[in-house]
C-alpha cells in the first residue's frame, strides 16, 4: 500500500517526526504496513528521509530488504523504489532482454516455470507457517465489502467483550464477590474512586472508566446515582469527631452559623479546598468567600452603630459631613480610623 506525499513533502530532506517505536526501541517514521511514496521519492521507515530507492539506501542502516519488510509489515515483493526509478530499471532491463542472450534464456526458463505452476508452488511452500504481513491484512480489509467489514468488526468487538468479562469476573472472585458489579458498587459506597478500584484489581487506573459502560451498563448508571453518597463517605470520620449526624448539618453550622471560611473548614476536616467547596454546593449551601472576615466586618459595623446611636454608619457620615465636620473630627468622635470611615462611605455610595 502506498500513499502520495506531494511534491512539497518529498522535496524536503529533513527527517520526519517519528510515528512509533518498534519492540526493540527502534523509532520509525512511516506507518506500519504502508509505503509512503510518490512518482519520484520513497520515505524510509528508519530515518524518515525521501529517496529514489530505499532498497539501495538500506545498507547505510545495516539492514537488508527482507529484514526491513518483516520489521515494518510489508510484503516481501513490495518495491521500495519510486515509480520513476522502476520505469528506468524496466527500460534498462528491456534493452538487456534484447541484446543479452543469458538474460533472454533466464527469462524464458522463468516463464516456463510460471506456466507449469512451479513458481506458485515454491511461493506457497516458502510462505507456509509465516504470518501475514500487516500490509496484506490492510489490503484484505480494504477489499472486503461494507457488510463483511461490519461483520468482522462486530466479531472483534464480541471477542474483546468476552476478554473484558473474563478479566472482570476474575477480579470479582479474588475479592470475594459473585459479580464484578457488586465489587464496584461496594467500593464506590466506601468512598473509592473508579481509578482506585481499577488499581486495587491490578488494572490500569483508567480501565474502569473506559470499559465499565460497555462491560456493565447498569453498574455504570449506578455510579452517577451513588456519587453523592460516595463523596459524603469521605466525611464520615470528620462528622463523627465533630458530633454531627450528617455532612449537611456540619457544613451549615461551620459556614453559616460560625462563619468559618472554606479554607478553615478544609483545615479542620483534613480535606482539600475543592472537596469542601463541592460538598457545600452539593448540599445547597451558598459559598461565602472570606466568611470570617465579612462576619467580623459586619459585627464591627453593628457595634459602632449601636455605640453612636445611629441607624447606619452611612447615615452618620452623611449628617456629620452636612454639618461641616472633617474626617479627622468624625474619627475622633466615633473612635474609628479615618480610613475605615472612608471605606464605609465608599461602600454606601
Amino acid at each position: 500500500m502506498s500513499a502520495g506525499l506531494g511534491r512539497a513533502a518529498v522535496a524536503i530532506w529533513a527527517p520526519r517526526p517519528a510515528v512509533g517505536v518498534l519492540l526493540d526501541g527502534t523509532p520509525y517514521y512511516a506507518p506500519i504496513g504502508a509505503v509512503l511514496a510518490d512518482e519520484s521519492r520513497v520515505i524510509c521507515h528508519l530515518c524518515g528521509r525521501a529517496y529514489r530507492s530505499v532498497a539501495a539506501h538500506l545498507a547505510s542502516h545495516g539492514w537488508t530488504k527482507p529484514e526491513y519488510c518483516q520489521a515494518f509489515g510489508l510484503e516481501r515483493q513490495q518495491s521500495l523504489e519510486s515509480a520513476q526509478t522502476r520505469k528506468l530499471r524496466a527500460a534498462a532491463f528491456s534493452a538487456r532482454l534484447v541484446f543479452e542472450p543469458a538474460v533472454r534464456e533466464g527469462s524464458e526458463r522463468g516463464r516456463d516455470r510460471a506456466r507449469r505452476g512451479e513458481l506458485t508452488m515454491d511461493a506457497a511452500r516458502a510462505a507456509r507457517g509465516r504470518p501475514f504481513p500487516e500490509q496484506r491484512r490492510q489490503r484484505a480489509r480494504a477489499s472486503l465489502p461494507a457488510a463483511a467489514r461490519a461483520q468482522a468488526g462486530l466479531a472483534s468487538r464480541q471477542r474483546a467483550d468476552r476478554m473484558l468479562s473474563a478479566v472482570a469476573d476474575a477480579s470479582a472472585r479474588r475479592a470475594g464477590f459473585s459479580t464484578f458489579g457488586e465489587l464496584v458498587l461496594d467500593r464506590l459506597l466506601a468512598g473509592k474512586s473508579l481509578a482506585s478500584i481499577s488499581r486495587e484489581c491490578g488494572l490500569g487506573k483508567d480501565w474502569l472508566s473506559r470499559h465499565l459502560p460497555r462491560l456493565d451498563p447498569s453498574t455504570h448508571a449506578a455510579v452517577g446515582e451513588c456519587s453523592p453518597q460516595r463523596a459524603d463517605a469521605l466525611w464520615a470520620d470528620v462528622i463523627a469527631r465533630a458530633g454531627f449526624t450528617d455532612v449537611a448539618s456540619y457544613l451549615r453550622q461551620r459556614h453559616l452559623v460560625e462563619h468559618r471560611s472554606v479554607n478553615a473548614i478544609a483545615s479542620e476536616a483534613g480535606l482539600s479546598f475543592p472537596t469542601v467547596k463541592a460538598a457545600l454546593q452539593r448540599h445547597g449551601i451558598e459559598v461565602s468567600a472570606h466568611a470570617a472576615r465579612r462576619h467580623a466586618a459586619e459585627r464591627r459595623q453593628q457595634q459602632v452603630t449601636a455605640q453612636l446611636g445611629v441607624e447606619s454608619i452611612a447615615d452618620y457620615i452623611d449628617r456629620r459631613r452636612a454639618q461641616g465636620l472633617t474626617w479627622r473630627e468624625m474619627a475622633a468622635e466615633s473612635g474609628q480610623p479615618q480610613a475605615w470611615l472612608r471605606r464605609q462611605a465608599a461602600s454606601a455610595s
